[in-house]
């Protein structure tokens, strides 16, 4: 069942939760603080890489530079910082690549992300640098990239790690990568990269983070791989027995005309309590609808309009009354067409209204609804008030009014030949009654 209110609310959904930025890694370059020792990275590289010493006048200097933005004096840190580089003559070329790892912590902390982008680019351009630090710097770099929006280049920093790693790729790698594809909007390579992060994960017997089958039900959507969106929100049904996947699932076992596991999925979440919003009992209401459930489905929207969730409005009490007439409650659906009619200023309603008074055999009823409907107007279908004013005058026996009423009908095409056979049939009663009277008298 492919409802259009379901779609757009899945749609809506699935693209807001797939934002990236949340999950954005502080750079694993900044773990490099005052207190923690800088020569620990630099005493294993150096076991395959000569690198310069970094001189513990230096350290110190940097680490009050670093105290001085960490206790809130961001401008004296960055004075303290620019003070050092004017020596820098006289520095390393892994001084100065500290010098510039302490620029991009102090603006990365000041979320000024081009400044620290720009200062841990001046790091990786050092020669004498530990790899290990050339390496986490890069990654960082392109970490930072994607926070600053800045997606080719999140491409450029994450190509120059390639370049230089040896080691197998963690998921993170994997799953940047497919951001930025996102990103991007290419969603064939972006599907790809975070297919690698959840399988890698998956063979490592993890649990896959929830973000990355977020990203991928994300990317099957936009590439109209419905079946494939399908089995993601099943596996995310699964894992995280979340509301919201729920109703997206039942939304796209609909978009997919799989329509008898939507019914099971929408009211097995609605047993949970996880149906809430308006959208969502809507939904139910309409999956019951459409699959012959018409009394749940007026039971269910009555609810959420009594319960204040769905609005008090004409639409909605119709909803209510029409599914109660599909399920062969007419009388049940009376209430309900009376409050769609008294808040429409338009006289469709009062002339559902009439029809179905007529059907119950309230005819003073259908006779004054059918007059409200054809005074208010703006009707879809004027003659079926003309009709049902002529049924109703019928059976209370004023046949003129019958006839008047059927001959209004008649003037419109869809209803031309019931109402002229129903003007033969009053005609022949209205002389049947009255030959009876003349014979009772």
């Amino acid at each position: 069942m492919k409802l259009q209110p379901i779609a757009v609310i899945f749609k809506l959904t699935l693209f807001c939760t797939a934002t990236i930025s949340a999950s954005i890694v502080t750079p694993s370059a900044l773990s490099l603080l005052p207190g923690v020792s800088a020569f620990t990275a630099q005493a294993a590289e150096q076991k395959t890489k000569r690198v310069p010493a970094l001189r513990e006048k230096v350290y110190s200097q940097l680490a009050r530079a670093q105290k001085l933005a960490d206790d809130g004096d961001v401008k004296a840190g960055l004075e303290a910082l620019d003070s050092i580089q004017d020596r820098a003559s006289s520095m390393n070329s892994y001084e100065i690549a500290m010098m510039h790892n302490f620029y991009g912590f102090i603006y990365y902390n000041e979320n000024d992300l081009p400044k620290a982008i720009a200062a841990f680019e001046k790091v990786v351009a050092e020669e004498g640098i530990p790899e290990t630090l050339r390496l986490s710097t890069t990654f960082s770099l392109a970490q930072l990239a994607m926070a600053n929006s800045d997606y080719n280049k999140v491409i450029t920093f994450l190509d120059q790690w390639d370049a230089i790693n040896t080691k197998d790729k963690p998921e993170s790698y994997y799953v940047l990568r497919a951001q930025t594809y996102y990103q991007l909007k290419d969603y064939q390579q972006g599907l790809n990269y975070i297919t690698q992060a959840i399988t890698l994960s998956d063979s490592e017997g993890k649990v896959p983070k929830e973000n990355w089958l977020v990203l991928q039900r994300a990317m099957y959507y936009s590439l109209n791989q419905t079946d494939k969106v399908v089995k993601v929100l099943e596996r995310m049904v699964k894992l995280y027995n979340k509301p919201e996947y729920w109703v997206q699932l039942a939304g796209m076992y609909g978009e997919t005309g799989q329509e008898k596991q939507q019914l099971a999925i929408i009211e097995a979440a609605y047993q949970q309590g996880f149906l809430t919003s308006k959208s969502d009992l809507r939904q139910l209401a309409q999956v019951y609808l459409y699959n012959g459930l018409a009394y749940k489905a007026a039971i269910v929207m009555s609810k959420a309009i009594e319960a204040g969730i769905a609005e008090q409005t004409a639409k909605n009490y119709a909803f209510v009354a029409e599914a109660m007439i599909q399920a062969k409650e007419d009388a049940q659906s009376i209430k309900y067409f009376v409050k769609a009619a008294q808040l429409s200023s338009s006289g469709n309603y009062d002339q559902r209204l009439a029809q179905v008074y007529v059907n119950t055999e309230q005819y003073e009823e259908a006779a004054d609804s059918a007059r409200k409907a054809l005074d208010k107007g703006n009707l879809d279908f004027e003659s079926n008030a003309f009709v049902a004013l002529g049924m109703a005058q019928f059976n209370l026996q004023n046949f003129d009014a019958s006839i008047l009423a059927f001959e209004q009908a008649q003037i419109h095409k869809k209803s031309q030949r019931l109402a002229k056979q129903w003007i033969k049939y009053v005609k022949r009663e209205k002389i049947h009654a009255e030959t009876l009277k003349t014979a009772l008298l």
